[in-house]
């Protein structure tokens, strides 16, 4: 059995240079059916050649402690295993090798200094420019290596002789700045020589100093001037280094970028180019010198997951020429990135490019952007032959586009849409017999895809694009199964850590990065605690734990964790009741008003008391498993008080609470919140009879919906659960879909059945939060979900209805890819393919069926 997919912590094989882990953990899959590993052996090469084995006795595959002396800073190894298994004698063949490589582990390993361009005026309008650095440097012989390290006070993009050196997108993405800026690695070899070489960057304000967040945002918030620090270490091919760093001796000019932002556009002035300027020769005479700045290399961190990329290119589906001669483009997808456009023109010729995600009347609808324009200028150098050019700095969330003074005749091929996001491996998928299902599944995957920009925004579009903690509280297991995101919620929570210990209170923001924002709607001064959002603090690294594996996420997570629930016990008091404060509470149930999304018919009370004893477990749970006996004691005391007084104030009777909503009852049933079986069939029951006296309609907002489901098909209402799965009428899941949406909205009904834009201010048409539904379809639908952590042990259990006659999902695990298909056959009996991947084991639970336990391998299974 030969193993496959080698890799190092969460990073995949393409990211795997310039990590920040000394002894990274080790996982693999593995080729064929074998039921057992018995043994691992791992072989390490270093750069001199040297291999040293180490032998280990165990059946683990994943996160395996890695065996040898730590990694130092810029460290290359090379790492090969092979496996003894189902009792053979003899081991299977060696893996390929695989490298990794350490980035600069210590500050003192950073010798450069950040620059900031000469040519920068802080005062400039707003959007600023983007502005050029350069230098050039001397290699006095051949070289066996070359490393480049860099990052930004802003975003940056570097070129080595004319070429660019990675294919990251508004590197380095956006962190807590003050605790956390991370750098990237990237293998320059192959662009340096012997001899005169240059190093150019493009820099511009990004997330730092750019425009950010409600009313148009607000910029400068990390600092006032943008810099680039860069670090290239060539190793020649004697054995000999040498290290070119930013200093004093680079210079900076204006550029081709005349003004960006992320929510406002960018102008590009193709007048402005400098041929040449990142090659050797280049006269820079002109150029202005740059300005040292200050940067705190203690700050610095090596990424754990991988960056923004190009992902996917999108023609337009559609185009219609106005008579004004502005031409209309339809993608025929939601999506977020940016416009590539071919053109030919006279110079000095502008052309305007305009976003949105939704026609209104025939036109661009830009109201729900508010304050983010979306809107690209491209002026033409006047090439002969044409011209092709892409927004360097800022990207949109659109279906739609208006391009304005078209020059000459419109092609739809000189438009092309670049699909932008973090670059996630795809490692789930779901499809079955109901079209419209499998659009709403779609939509659910293009709205993580594009809130997925370096961190877990709520929206893409807008001028918000914040990472809100309720949002990616309710969607991490849907996340989680779609696309392995391990690494980068890994460096989201580390951001929430960094934000909570700045907070004056310790309390877990309800967004992070956090920033100062103007919220376009009332709520109390100061950093509040808010019932899930704040809870993200636990459960998102609880669900990380759960589908990955990583008991190392809990254990870094633990202070956090623990500290959410200490907040929450002192806002609660020892009535344990959290009452009394602002709450989002079940924000965007479907009775509330268009401009007051936080009046839910749930009390906040309830709400945020059930999440007060849901977190607590989850603690108590950590504690357990972290081994911490005492704390452990405490957090499941501290739960059961505060489920006592949820029944006091919430449970008048079996069946009947004090709030008798759809989401008060899911909350009661799925956080275990009910004293005994009576009360959870009574409220099961009352449930069920809340969604069918509704008329199978949606009534929860983001917090009541991702459990809504569960709650019923877990306690014998299967069918009512599909029925409000499967409704048609607003408000539910596929009046989306009827509605034309391709990706899940904000809002049950951002979009009205007269087909105008619901007015309220938040009416996000790319929202991921009511698509955290998914879960529910992978699991029930699908029939996937972990017995044990990191899937080791897993539960087949479809539950087939809804008229739905056959499904597939499949979900790679880090053990390898499970399988499910069942489909109904004509006769009634049920038909179940299952793949089980090997080292794991599976509970095969079918309706009306006998329980099976399966090994690894292919089984088939008539009811």
């Amino acid at each position: 059995m030969k193993v496959t997919r080698l890799r190092f912590e969460h990073h995949t094989d393409s990211d795997a240079i310039g990590i920040g882990e000394s002894e990274p953990r080790l996982s693999w899959t593995t080729t064929g059916t074998h039921r057992h590993q018995d043994a691992y052996e791992i072989e390490i090469r270093d750069r001199h050649g040297a291999v040293r084995s180490y032998l280990v006795r165990s059946t683990e595959s994943v996160l395996v402690p890695w065996p040898a002396e730590p990694l130092s800073s810029r460290e290359r190894r090379e790492v090969r295993v092979r496996l003894w298994t189902d009792g053979n004698a003899q081991p299977g063949p060696w893996s390929d090798f695989h490298p990794v490589e350490a980035g600069l582990l210590t500050p003192e390993g950073w010798t450069a200094t950040a620059v900031s361009p000469g040519s920068d005026d802080p005062a400039a309008d707003d959007p600023r420019p983007a502005h050029l650095l350069r230098t050039e440097f001397e290699l006095t012989g051949p070289v066996a290596s070359a490393r480049l390290y860099s990052t930004a006070l802003g975003v940056h993009e570097i070129e080595i002789n004319g070429s660019r050196t990675d294919d990251d997108v508004l590197a380095p993405g956006w962190t807590s700045y003050r605790d956390r800026l991370r750098y990237r690695t990237h293998d320059v070899t192959h662009l340096v020589h012997p001899g005169t070489n240059a190093i150019g960057a493009h820099l511009a304000d990004g997330w730092y100093r750019g425009r950010l967040a409600f009313n148009g945002g607000i910029r400068d918030i990390y600092g006032d001037r943008t810099a680039l620090l860069a670090q290239l270490e060539v190793r020649y091919a004697d054995g000999t280094n040498a290290t070119f760093g930013t200093g004093p001796n680079w210079r900076s000019a204006s550029g081709p970028v005349t003004a960006t932002c992320l929510l406002v556009g960018e102008s590009h002035d193709a007048r402005l180019e400098r041929d040449g300027w990142s090659e050797p020769g280049f006269d820079d005479a002109d150029w202005h010198g740059v300005r040292e700045i200050a940067l705190d290399t203690r700050v610095l961190t090596a990424p754990t997951g991988p960056p923004v990329r190009r992902i996917e290119e999108r023609a337009p589906v559609d185009a219609r020429r106005r008579p004004d001669g502005t031409v209309l483009l339809d993608f025929g997808q939601n999506l977020v990135g940016r416009l590539r456009i071919r053109v030919r023109g006279e110079a000095g010729h502008t052309v305007t490019l305009r976003h949105a995600e939704i026609l209104e009347n025939g036109e661009l609808c830009t109201r729900p952007l508010r304050g983010a324009t979306a809107t690209d200028h491209y002026t033409l150098r006047g090439a002969a032959d044409g011209e092709q050019w892409e927004p360097r700095f800022t990207y949109h969330g659109f279906r739609h586009a208006e391009l304005s003074d078209w020059p000459g005749e419109f092609d739809l091929a000189d438009v092309t849409a670049v699909v932008l996001h973090t670059d996630l491996e795809r490692t789930g998928w779901f499809e079955c017999s109901d079209p419209a299902l499998n659009r709403l599944h779609e939509n659910v995957v293009w709205s993580m895809r594009g809130n997925f920009l370096d961190i877990p925004t709520d929206c893409p579009q807008r001028d918000e694009r914040l990472g809100w903690t309720g949002d990616i509280q309710v969607f991490a297991p849907t996340a989680a199964y779609l696309h392995d995101c391990a690494g980068m919620l890994t460096s989201w929570l580390r951001d929430l850590s960094a934000d909570t210990a700045r907070d004056a209170g310790k309390v877990t923001p309800i967004f992070s990065p956090q920033i100062p924002v103007i919220v376009p709607f009332p709520m109390p001064e100061g950093n509040q605690p808010m019932a899930g959002w704040g809870d993200a603090a636990v459960i998102v690294p609880w669900t990380l734990f759960q589908r990955y594996g990583d008991l190392d996420i809990l254990r870094r997570q633990y202070d956090d964790m623990r500290n959410w629930v200490e907040t929450v016990h002192g806002a609660a008091g020892p009535e344990h009741l959290w009452t009394g404060e602002f709450q989002f509470g079940d924000w965007l149930d479907p009775t509330a008003p268009p401009d007051a999304a936080w009046q839910s018919s749930t009390p906040n009370v309830l709400v945020a008391t059930a999440y007060f004893a849901h977190s607590a477990t989850l603690v108590a749970e950590t504690a357990d498993l972290l081994g911490r006996t005492e704390d452990s004691a405490y957090y499941r005391s501290l739960a059961d008080d505060v489920r006592k007084a949820f029944v006091q104030a919430f449970v008048t009777a079996p069946g009947q609470l004090t709030a008798d909503t759809q989401t008060a009852h899911a909350l009661a049933l799925q956080f275990g919140l009910l004293p005994d079986e009576q009360h959870r069939t009574a409220s099961a029951d009352r449930l069920a009879r809340l969604v069918a006296d509704a008329g199978h309609v949606i009534s929860t907002g983001f917090l009541g919906t991702p459990l809504v489901c569960d709650a019923l098909s877990a306690n014998g209402h299967l069918d009512t659960a599909y029925q409000l799965l499967l409704q048609r009428r607003p408000p539910s899941w596929l009046y989306q879909v009827e509605m034309g949406a391709t990706t899940t909205w904000e809002r049950w009904d951002s979009l009205l059945p007269d087909g105008s834009v619901n007015p309220g201010e938040m009416t996000s048409f790319n929202h991921y939060a009511l698509g955290a539904v998914a879960d529910w379809i992978h699991r029930t639908v699908g029939g996937i979900a972990p017995a044990e952590p990191g899937y080791r042990a897993l539960v087949v259990r479809p539950r087939p209805g809804g008229g739905i006659t056959w499904a597939r999902a499949a979900h790679r695990t880090p053990y390898g890819q499970v399988e499910v298909h069942w489909r109904q056959e004509d006769d009634g009996h049920l038909v179940v393919e299952v793949q089980i991947p090997p080292a794991t084991t599976a509970i095969l639970d079918l309706p009306g069926a006998e329980t099976l336990h399966l090994g690894p391998g292919h089984h088939v299974h008539r009811t």
